[in-house]
């Protein structure tokens, strides 16, 4: 699909929120194009209220934005839409997945992965797991960048103990694994009790399961800082690239899916009436929100 993003009848933008790894990051990168950091400082400066939505958790996330001028208030929707803070820190909203359920997740989902469960504070046991190096061979990046925030524990149910109730959970392996893990949560009794949000890398054979408190994710998360503030989903644009975005993408009022996304997930968004955006090495988040901020000026905004 060659569709390219262009102008259309919708309400100009007054909310974005704007996924990170593959969307807004270049692939195997960890520092915003200078071209997509002047995007998101323009749109803040033409009164859009930029978010960012990702998996990572806040700690893992705010110092990719560190020096570029971007306001300290801009929202943070963190580890799959479990905590919204400002970029500063400021906390907005936060869900926690019960102790005992995941204790339960340990039991079923260790067959398949590698499990890792986040907590909401900083430092050493903000990330807990009970096999280093068997999350090390999938995800190695990962585990070097939050080295300093693990800490192991084996068994694993044993850091989550009744009132030490972790954010998000997260099993991680080959994607034809990870189809199995998910398909046995589905068919479990613990299905009800968390939600099970899909990322997937199929280049590197990756896949990431995050396990959440029911109901959350990142359009639910959108949704409640649109409400906070008071913005209509017709003005709210969300842009992605996976999985775990197609929530935020079918919440928002004009949606934007990445043209490195998978067929599949291009497929979806032509079906849904989605735009698509160049890819995220080229840019392709600048390309929408100079459109955005374009259109804000034309109306007089």
């Amino acid at each position: 699909m060659n569709t390219r993003y262009t102008g259309d009848m919708h309400p100009p933008v007054r909310l974005v929120a704007i996924d990170m790894d593959g969307t807004l990051l270049p692939t195997f990168s960890q520092q915003i194009s200078s071209r997509n950091a002047q995007a998101l400082k323009a749109a803040q400066e033409a009164g859009i209220v930029v978010a960012i939505a990702t998996g990572r958790r806040q700690a893992y996330s705010a110092p990719i934005f560190d020096g570029l001028g971007l306001r300290a208030d801009m929202p943070l929707l963190t580890s799959n839409g479990a905590v919204t803070r400002t970029l500063a820190g400021q906390p907005l909203d936060r869900s926690h997945m019960d102790a005992k359920v995941a204790r339960a997740l340990c039991g079923l989902l260790r067959p398949f992965g590698a499990v890792v469960f986040t907590f909401d504070h900083e430092g050493p046991g903000e990330l807990v797991l009970e096999d280093l190096e068997q999350t090390h061979g999938r995800i190695a990046l990962w585990v070097d960048t939050n080295r300093k925030s693990i800490a192991v524990v084996k068994p694993l149910e044993d850091a989550l103990q009744d009132g030490n109730d972790p954010i998000q959970g997260m099993v991680a392996g080959g994607l034809s694994k990870m189809r199995h893990a998910e398909k046995a949560l589905k068919e479990s009794s613990w299905n009800n009790a968390c939600a099970c949000i899909r990322t997937e890398y199929p280049g590197r054979d990756l896949s990431i399961l995050d396990l959440l408190p029911p109901g959350v994710s990142k359009g639910w998360a959108l949704q409640r800082l649109a409400a906070r503030l008071g913005i209509n989903r017709k003005e709210t644009m969300a842009i992605g690239d996976n999985w775990n975005d197609v929530d935020m993408l079918e919440w928002a009022g004009q949606s934007v899916m990445m043209g490195n996304a998978a067929q599949e997930l291009r497929m979806m968004a032509k079906m849904r009436g989605w735009k698509q955006a160049p890819p995220n090495d080229e840019d392709g988040v600048a390309v929408v929100l100079e459109k955005a901020v374009a259109k804000r000026a034309a109306a007089g905004v």
